[in-house]
């Protein structure tokens, strides 16, 4: 991170009221706790250290930032682009944006190029603020493209700018204000920051679309205050002597909406820069709330199986019966509001100071609060596995138009299987094919210059449509089914199936391909190819083979189709890049009811004549 611009003392007068407005919060914090308070963490990665930044550092950050958009013409509700991996300064624009009424514009840091130019053309982001190389360098390749993109700001110092750049600016060089400018810059920064309203736009976060195309989720202030509200209501107690671990992309609402929620509750939030390091920065910070994705925990399970496989004798028995001992205790007792049987307690005191603490204090977890995940589905046997060791993962479910969370587990009564109970205050039900409606205040409006998708999505009666599918039992919240086809991996992550197959299909040796990702760890797809031109290239290049299936898996065929898929998906993000596949030796087919009469994909179909195949991609 770069070094913080010359502080000025804040003159400014934050309103006292119940509704904090974000453009407010960093301003109100530093009045609750002064400004000497640790609001932020960030490794350095040269010295391998944790550095704090105070809220003081905060508002420093804020006001001279808030000055500088304002210099630089940023007009109240205009969209400023973040285009960057997890940094204190994605934070910073953030706050400095809203207390100034404008809207900022979250990119993934793997978008690729294409992604960057439709966003930036479709919210018409004159500044966008870029993370580190690739940011740039992508941004940079599209800059031509997007007629109303005047100026990348660029956070680290390190990035090489292009040598045909004449416009770009490092992020201290943008606090830069013209002498002539200040003063004005200045009042009009603490007019905008009196005329805050809950009404004003917070973010657009674009999500995949079922064709590709990305569509605008518009969240006001007054959707995150309401989220903050019920969360008040719902959650165990959180606060100052907290401190939680940020590692998932701040562009994704459940990241977003708990950061900004952490740090409205006092809690010291500490930045994972690269998703990679997660475990390292677990160990380190060793943090008592994070909000994660079922693939961790999968991790976290596969890890202790793996321990538990290599013991022999009593250890693996005992560490088995640990298990066992805790499932009993937490789950079958305390988790109905039961107290445990006296020899059960005993037993599960012994494994608590023993087992669950080593196991935890392995993984970073010793100090543990709760852990809300959600994303995707979590398996009963992972949610069993971490409620039996004490760690409280509290399940839930959500999405970018309401907000974050539409359930969660409560910390007593919550049931496995389900995805929590519903939020206080937010309406559910259940409409035709089993698809769940929400409506509330946590809502949003629409989809940014979508009218149609709007109305799509919403109805006359205001019911947002999830395309999910479930049932209610009690106040608890089930999935059963995901009714749009848009697939989501086990890291949370949106996949648009059509828009990959549709890219690939033109390759004249592919025939026909289906796309394999929902609750996956990654993309895979099963390919059909056109086999008499697989044939031809085979004699071309004295490829030597017995069969069709023989030919199929030969490296050098292999080879071929990676080359092929590799350059056929380079204008889709990492995410959504195709990892494993499998050529096929026939082709789907109407007979086996893989295809529909119009040769539609039957996807639940493939799915399970293909079964073993597509595991076999994941072993």
């Amino acid at each position: 991170m770069n070094n913080f611009a010359l502080y000025k003392p804040n003159t400014r007068r934050v309103m006292e009221q119940e509704y904090v407005h974000l453009g407010n919060l960093v301003y109100r914090q530093v009045d609750k706790y002064g400004e000497d308070k640790v609001a932020l963490k960030y490794r350095n990665y040269e010295t391998g250290s944790w550095v704090p930044v105070t809220w003081g550092d905060c508002l420093q950050q804020v006001i001279l930032l808030g000055d500088a958009l304002v210099a630089h013409g940023v007009k109240v509700q205009e969209n400023v682009g973040i285009f960057s991996q997890n940094k204190p300064e994605c934070l910073f624009v953030d706050f400095a944006a809203f207390h100034v009424r404008a809207t900022t514009v979250p990119l993934y840091a793997t978008s690729s190029p294409l992604q960057v130019q439709y966003i930036v053309n479709d919210a018409q982001i004159r500044y966008l603020f870029v993370g580190e190389q690739y940011q740039y360098d992508t941004a940079f390749q599209v800059f031509g493209y997007c007629h109303s993109l005047q100026q990348l700001v660029i956070f680290d110092r390190s990035v090489r700018k292009d040598p045909r750049d004449m416009t770009s600016i490092y992020f201290d060089d943008f606090f830069h204000i013209d002498e002539d400018k200040v003063d004005a810059a200045y009042e009009e920064a603490d007019r905008r920051g009196e005329e805050l309203s809950p009404d004003d736009l917070a973010n657009i976060l674009y999500t995949s679309g079922t064709t590709g195309e990305p569509k605008g989720v518009m969240l006001r202030h007054s959707n995150y205050d309401e989220a903050f509200r019920i969360h008040d209501l719902r959650l165990p107690p959180m606060g100052e002597n907290d401190v939680s671990l940020n590692f998932l992309p701040l562009t994704h609402i459940f990241e977003k909406a708990w950061t900004y929620y952490c740090l409205r509750r006092g809690v010291t939030v500490c930045i994972n820069l690269r998703p990679a390091d997660v475990l390292q920065s677990l160990q380190e910070v060793r943090p008592t709330l994070m909000c994660s994705v079922p693939r961790f925990w999968e991790k976290v399970y596969q890890g202790v199986q793996e321990r538990i496989a290599r013991e022999s004798g009593w250890r693996r028995e005992l560490m088995q019966d640990a298990l066992r001992v805790g499932r009993a205790h937490n789950i079958d007792y305390l988790r109905v509001g039961k107290t445990p049987p006296l020899m059960l307690r005993l037993r599960y005191k012994f494994y608590e100071r023993t087992v669950y603490t080593l196991l935890k204090k392995v993984i970073g977890l010793e100090n543990g609060n709760f852990f809300p995940t959600a994303g995707a589905a979590v398996s009963d046997k992972i949610c069993e596995f971490a409620h039996s060791v004490g760690i409280n993962m509290l399940v839930g479910y959500g999405l970018t138009e309401s907000t974050a969370t539409v359930s969660v587990f409560n910390s007593v009564g919550y049931e496995i299987g389900s995805v929590g109970e519903v939020m206080p205050d937010l309406e559910v039900k259940i409409g035709e094919n089993n698809e769940i409606l929400l409506r509330g205040k946590t809502i949003t409006k629409g989809y940014y210059k979508k009218p149609v998708s709007t109305s799509q999505a919403i109805d006359e009666d205001g019911w947002f449509h999830t395309g999910d599918a479930g049932y209610l039992k009690g106040n608890h919240l089930y999935l059963t089914d995901r009714i749009k086809d848009l697939f989501k991996t086990s890291n949370g992550k949106y996949i648009s199936p059509q828009a990959l197959e549709t890219q690939l299909v033109i390759d004249r040796y592919i025939d026909q391909i289906a796309i394999i990702a929902d609750q996956r760890k990654f993309v895979s797809a099963l390919i059909v190819p056109t086999y008499d031109l697989v044939e031809k290239y085979a004699a071309a290049h004295d490829i030597a083979y017995t069969s069709m299936e023989d030919l199929l898996r030969q490296p050098e065929i292999l080879e071929f189709y990676h080359e092929r898929i590799d350059t056929l998906q380079q204008q889709f993000a990492r995410f959504e890049q195709i990892k494993r596949f499998t050529l096929l030796p026939e082709p789907f087919s109407m007979e086996r009811g893989e295809l529909t009469n119009t040769l539609k994909l039957r996807r639940s179909v493939v799915a399970e004549h293909y079964k073993e195949v597509i595991d076999r991609m994941y072993e």
